[in-house]
């Protein structure tokens, strides 16, 4: 990771209001088959901030952004898609006239979260014994 404070050679820097710092970041992304490595591709993204803080600060941000995304955003995607249907179900979702994306989002969060209170940790499979039958759902629920 650096970052840069002396924004004078971005002459656009200017028109950003209060920018004061861009950061780049270098992560591998590591892709496994079994035990064996296929792919360390590595990516670099750039941030820009308003703030003023060390490097130390700014990964830490970073990363707990990251850690959301991967906990809730990637797990929506992933195990929370039609059957049938490619990961990446809700990215790909044709739900667009409102209320609807919302009200499914919100859906989603409710049941990720009830499988994490019951104590399961693969979210994938939650929900196919959630789809078994009802019984699951009404301890899930705490139906009687």
């Amino acid at each position: 990771m650096s970052i840069w404070r002396t924004l004078d050679e971005l002459p656009a820097a200017t028109e950003w209001a209060g920018l004061n710092t861009i950061i780049r970041v270098t992560s591998y992304r590591h892709l496994r088959s079994g035990k064996y490595l296929m792919i360390k591709k590595p990516q670099t993204r750039y941030y820009i901030s308003s703030l003023t803080e060390t490097v130390e600060q700014f990964a830490r941000r970073i990363r707990d952004y990251w850690h959301v995304e991967n906990k809730v955003h990637y797990v929506r995607d992933v195990t929370q898609c039609v059957a049938g249907d490619p990961p990446r179900g809700e990215d790909n979702s044709r739900i667009r006239v409102y209320p609807l994306p919302n009200l499914f989002a919100l859906a989603r969060n409710f049941a990720l979260n009830l499988y994490r209170e019951y104590g399961f940790n693969n979210m994938a499979q939650a929900q196919r014994k959630s789809g078994f039958g009802i019984q699951l759902l009404k301890v899930l629920f705490r139906m009687k």
